[in-house]
């Protein structure tokens, strides 16, 4: 089930002290007592119990997945509730059988038998402890997450196959290859009273939660019907339907407490003839157990903006896999359905897990009778809408983005046709192999120039493995040719070093120059005897690429909430930016700011003026407005004084040299210029009243409309768009303050157009009033257009 990232009130998680014998408690403890009693029955109880009526029907339909006695289910939920819940190290996350390790579990009982899948959940248990004792669950979170979201989504698909067999009225096969060659044996004759059960079942999972959706009334009603989980109306209405109908069909077969199954150690000869295999079930089930637990923490973390202890909270899984497994439980680990049920039910301390945990216990202990009525169809039917839902299409979006695909399938296919270990074993192959490539991948490009030079631009790191690639490139190079070699700063072996320098020897003795430039912020220097040694930017700005911006697409999308993209982008700026620039700031905060230029330009989201021009803090004075405008004053009821203040602000007291007007491409005021909104009948907004600064734009556009150099506007909109750039210079001119700097030299007006598609720049020449692009080594500096 997805994350669902949602506030959630949050309180205090300290330790509670004891007052000294003989003293009465002082005021701030007692009060701190009296929020955190307040807090727990507001907030931690109702959510125990959401969780709780989560909790058993999911315990109960793993343990039957499975092939497990359906208590150990039971005591796996209660074991996770209390004993996780207490010691875990992180607050609201609520752990219980493991739905990841239900193939692993299934196969251990079939092949070895119950007592000896006990002694696997004891023995990965005091493994997860070692581990966490040792501090190395951060080295968890390197596993690729394509690994761990295939893992998931092949267990999920194996859950869903074996559980249709039991919809359908039959029994699960041993694998998932059985169980698809059998399926269609099974569509053909099902077993109609579980097909009914269990197509209700279905039904109610996924129409309960879109009862909100319903318009008017009808909508408010179901919002407060949603309320109640899923997952529990589906079942008591699948048993109900059951017993009303007097339906004949296998139920939930939940033995006395008396018969329950805990563990008993193995005759040592079954430990010495298997245990190779057994070994590598333990491994496979710590390592599964603690990702998951340890991924689910993480996502918790961001959920309730807390910061947990990871190394805890995987030394309280062991402890709880330990136990389970002593008392007769399933495997135990962190999940992410019951997690999120219970930082949405508004829980604000880990009391909420600890409850969920007593009332799982009082269920098994008192409701025996009430559960041993549930059809298995029902409880096959939920596991099955939660092995679908571990096939995340927002996972796969996620891992296509970054490239990463390969490994996600490998260990899909992997865990569905040779099982989890195997599976894993595979995709974590592929992701190295493919890790391997990448780091081996470089790209040559050899470009010559019209005055006969040549360029050899260089992508990737630059290896043992390029010098082939690297030596053919230099061999198409004419003797005697002036080199320029642009390296981007990725990693350079010792091989590439040697092949480069060996080849510019040569070449340099046939009285060539070779220049090799390379990224400033670079730790391989490529020239480090000082030879040649500059760096690529143009111009006089030294600032590195864009480089955080241009991986934007791979930002995670999936964040409902945009005030959490932004305190995320805060963050990052917090841990990489502002260390590089916190001197600067520093020095513009003492001197106050100095800025050359005022920038004028639109509010438009796409325009980032610091990238467009290379410019830092301290460099641009920036006025924003819809359509980049300058409202004249003597337009009667449309004047705005804000930008002329800035305006009159920039020139006479920062006393800028220059003044750019900046439009851009697509600009939505220009189109509802071009629609009439300033000639709507009727009281005019706020927007027509603003857009009515643009008329003499319209007007310019019917009389003299800008052109541009070498090409024709696209349409109507783009030639509206540069010819409101030329027409906010002239009304720039009406303000007193920038006439009378223009007049007397001290102030340029620049304008100048932007297009998002080519991510053009275009510069309006003063000679011939065409707007011309910008090129990236241009050999003359346009002049700006002058106001007249």
């Amino acid at each position: 089930m997805p994350l669902d990232i949602s506030s959630a009130p949050i309180a205090s998680d300290t330790t509670d002290h004891a007052p000294p014998v003989g003293h009465a408690p002082p005021a701030g403890l007692a009060s701190l007592a009296g929020r955190r009693v307040r807090a727990l029955l507001a907030h931690d109880l109702p959510a125990s119990l959401a969780v709780f009526l989560i909790a058993v029907p999911f315990s109960l339909g793993i343990a039957l997945a499975t092939g497990a006695p359906l208590t150990s289910g039971l005591v796996a939920a209660a074991v996770g509730g209390l004993v996780a819940g207490l010691l875990g190290g992180t607050h609201l996350q609520v752990s219980g059988p493991s739905a990841a390790l239900t193939v692993v579990t299934a196969g251990v009982i079939a092949q070895f038998g119950w007592q000896i899948a006990c002694l696997v959940t004891i023995a990965a248990g005091l493994l997860q402890l070692l581990l966490g004792s040792l501090r190395v669950a951060r080295a968890a979170l390197a596993v690729s997450p394509a690994v761990v979201h295939g893992l998931l989504a092949g267990v999920g698909l194996t859950i869903a196959i074996a559980q249709l067999h039991v919809i359908l009225g039959g029994s699960p096969h041993s694998s998932a290859l059985a169980d698809l060659r059998s399926l269609p044996a099974e569509l053909a004759g099902p077993h109609p009273p579980a097909l009914m059960v269990g197509l209700l079942a279905l039904a109610v999972l996924y129409g309960w939660p879109r009862l909100a959706r319903l318009p008017g009334s009808a909508g408010r009603f179901g919002a407060r019907l949603a309320r109640l989980p899923a997952a529990l109306v589906a079942v008591a209405a699948a048993t109900a339907l059951s017993l009303i109908a007097e339906l004949s069909l296998a139920r939930v077969e939940l033995p006395v407490w008396e018969h329950h199954q805990f563990f008993a150690p193995p005759s040592p000869g079954v430990l010495a003839d298997h245990w190779a295999a057994l070994l590598g079930l333990v491994l496979t089930v710590a390592a599964v157990a603690g990702v998951e637990s340890l991924l689910s923490s993480v996502a918790v973390d961001r959920m309730t903006r807390r910061t947990g202890d990871l190394d805890r909270e995987l030394r309280a899984q062991g402890v709880s896999n330990l136990l389970s497994g002593l008392l007769g439980g399933l495997p135990v680990a962190g999940g992410a359905v019951r997690s999120t049920a219970n930082v949405q039910a508004g829980a604000a301390t880990r009391a909420s897990a600890v409850l969920h945990g007593c009332w799982v216990l009082v269920a098994a202990l008192a409701l025996t009778a009430g559960l041993r009525r549930i059809p298995l169809a029902a409880l096959a039917a939920l596991v099955l809408v939660v092995g679908v839902q571990m096939v995340s299409f927002a996972h796969i979006r996620r891992v296509h983005r970054h490239r990463e695909f390969p490994v996600y399938l490998a260990t899909v296919l992997g865990v569905v046709l040779l099982g989890v270990p195997l599976g894993v074993v595979l995709g974590g192959s592929v992701a190295v192999l493919l890790a391997l490539y990448r780091l081996t991948r470089a790209h040559i490009e050899v470009t010559t120039e019209p005055d006969g030079s040549c360029t050899v631009r260089t992508h990737g790191p630059l290896t043992f493995v390029a010098v082939p690639k690297l030596s053919r490139a230099f061999a198409r190079i004419p003797a005697g040719a002036r080199v320029t070699v642009r390296h981007d700063g990725s990693f350079l072996d010792h091989a590439a070093f040697e092949a480069l320098h060996a080849w510019r020897a040569d070449h340099q003795a046939t009285g060539a120059q070779v220049a090799m430039l390379t990224d400033p912020q670079a730790q391989e220097v490529l020239d480090p005897d000082g030879t040649v040694l500059v760096d690529d930017a143009p111009g006089p700005h030294r600032c590195s690429g864009w480089t955080p911006w241009v991986g934007h697409h791979c930002i995670e999308r999936d964040e409902d909430d945009p005030h959490v993209r932004l305190l995320h982008g805060v963050r990052g700026f917090q841990q990489h930016t502002a260390p590089l620039v916190r001197h600067e700031l520093a020095r513009l905060a003492r001197d106050g700011q100095t800025p050359s230029q005022l920038f004028l330009t639109c509010a438009d989201s796409r325009m980032v003026t610091s990238m467009i021009t290379s410019s830092g803090p301290g460099d641009l004075f920036t006025v924003r407005n819809v359509g980049n405008l300058v409202p004249a004053p003597h337009e009667p009821g449309a004047a705005d004084d804000s930008v002329a203040a800035a305006v009159q602000y920039a020139v006479e007291v920062l006393e800028v040299a220059s003044i750019t007007v900046c439009g851009h491409s697509g600009c939505g005021a220009m189109k509802a210029l071009l629609d009439g909104v300033t000639e709507q009948a009727g009281p005019p907004t706020a927007l027509a009243r603003w857009l009515r600064n643009g008329r003499g734009s319209l007007a310019r556009l019917r009389r003299a409309p800008a052109e541009f150099e070498g090409r024709a506007a696209v349409d109507v909109v783009e030639q509206l768009c540069i010819t409101n750039v030329v027409q906010q210079l002239d009304q720039l001119m009406a303000n007193p303050a920038v006439e009378r700097r223009v007049s007397d030299g001290s102030l340029r007006l620049v304008g100048m157009y932007f297009d998002f598609a080519s991510a053009q720049a275009y510069v309006m020449d003063g000679q011939t009033g065409r707007f011309a692009p910008v090129h990236a080594e241009a050999e003359r500096e346009p002049e700006p257009e002058l106001a007249a």
